[in-house]
């Protein structure tokens, strides 16, 4: 497998994770979600500013896309490389968050990629579903603190990737396993770094909590 195979997966996901939800769904409701609250185009603040329901829609929406760019690299490359099948669906995924985070239609001003993370952790393999789930839930309900959540999430993604690449889940050589823990580490790196202001606060005690089913005040 060459070059042109990775750039083609980076590629695919960075078309689909253009497609910025909370932007599409701020605009049929007439709000411009990236003038409103925090200005970021993710879940959180379409929660904030237009409720539960479009926070769930955006939430979706934003897995959703990184699935379907993880799931199109499966079907043109799962038969033509299926023993490296997972390193190209993570090059797809880290396209997808870099489209997410970074859209060239939007003047490179998006969102974080953690929900783009959660679907690509759902398209992975099924057995990270309990983790991200489990681990944001928790976290989110002792502190409801969503970037605290977000980012516990990416932690345990390492860990778990790490420990099933070296028990032979992925049926990979371990020169494509370092690169895929490479490339996720890159991910993980990139989502602490969008999070920057938000670990700040934290430090300093100032951090926003969300509630889900109350109103958060702007």
């Amino acid at each position: 497998m060459n070059i042109m195979e990775r750039v083609i997966c980076l590629l695919i996901g960075y078309v689909f994770g253009t497609f910025q939800t909370a932007v599409i769904y701020g605009k049929l409701k007439g709000v411009d979600i990236r003038k409103m609250g925090s200005g970021n185009a993710g879940t959180t603040n379409t929660l904030r500013v237009l409720g539960t329901k479009a926070g769930f829609i955006v939430l979706f929406g934003d897995m959703l896309k990184c699935i379907l760019a993880v799931v199109i690299v499966n079907v043109i490359f799962g038969k033509t490389h299926p023993e490296m099948i997972y390193l190209l669906k993570i090059y797809a995924a880290a396209g997808c968050v870099l489209g997410h985070d970074f859209p060239l239609m939007l003047k490179f001003k998006g969102g974080k990629g953690i929900a783009c993370t959660a679907g690509y952790m759902c398209a992975m393999h099924w057995s990270f579903i309990p983790m991200f789930v489990s681990v944001f839930l928790i976290i989110f309900n002792i502190t409801h603190y969503v970037s605290l959540g977000s980012l516990s999430i990416y932690v345990g993604f390492m860990i778990q990737l790490i420990i099933e690449g070296q028990l032979g889940l992925y049926g990979m050589s371990q020169a494509h396993l370092l690169e895929m823990y490479f490339i996720a580490a890159l991910m993980t790196i990139l989502a602490f770094y969008q999070h920057r202001t938000n670990i700040q606060k934290l430090l300093e005690h100032n951090e926003r909590k969300t509630y889900i089913f109350k109103k958060n005040k702007l």
